[in-house]
């Protein structure tokens, strides 16, 4: 009998024993790991605000953004739609920094319409767009006779003698941080008319 209740408490100690030792090496695991985390999002944070504002002050140079050609304008399929080409020269080198990832940039058309009720609204229309990487050698885009890769398409019927502006705007896409959007100041927009008829 004290035999056997010696086995049942040397047992007894091992099997506490072992539950402890387990439960300290997963206490220990899961310390190491949270606050390797933890150092992650602190350092992520630190790289976001080391470049707050930067996107705010380091712009491209956008040197010009106007209409090449209007190729066409059409109702298509109950639709104002037209197709043109645009000449672009821009540097967008001063908009990287090391925390850039990529630039989305893309070319909008803007233009007014009245509604029913008397209120005018302006429609953005996305004409063209681009992916510039931070690991791209050139960063300057100097191109003539862009042909648009959507066309400028209206609901409304609406585009027949339009004063049409085009907007080079850009989305800043960082390694670690929020997303930035911003675009060309309208005072240096250029603008064209479209024809008062189909063409």
């Amino acid at each position: 009998a004290i035999h056997n209740n010696g086995t049942f408490f040397c047992s007894t100690i091992l099997y506490f024993h072992t539950i402890f030792t387990m439960h300290t090496v997963w206490v220990r695991l899961n310390a190491v790991v949270f606050f390797g985390l933890t150092v992650l999002l602190v350092l992520s944070c630190m790289a976001a605000i080391s470049k707050l504002g930067h996107s705010l002050y380091s712009r491209p140079v956008i040197h010009k953004l106007e209409l090449n050609k209007l190729r066409s304008l059409k109702s298509h399929g109950g639709v104002d739609r037209a197709l043109l080409s645009f000449d672009l020269n821009v540097d967008l080198e001063p908009a990287f920094h090391w925390n850039i990832k990529q630039l989305f940039v893309y070319v909008v058309a803007r233009y007014d319409v009245t509604e029913a009720n008397g209120k005018t609204r302006t429609n953005h229309v996305v004409l063209w767009d681009k992916i510039v990487e931070a690991t791209d050698d050139n960063k300057v885009i100097q191109e003539d006779a862009i042909f648009v890769k959507y066309a400028l398409v209206d609901q409304g019927k609406e585009l027949r003698g339009k004063d049409i502006t085009l907007q080079l705007q850009w989305d800043h896409m960082p390694i670690t941080g929020l997303l930035f959007m911003d675009h060309q100041n309208l005072a240096e927009t250029s603008q064209f008319t479209l024809p008062s008829e189909y063409q």
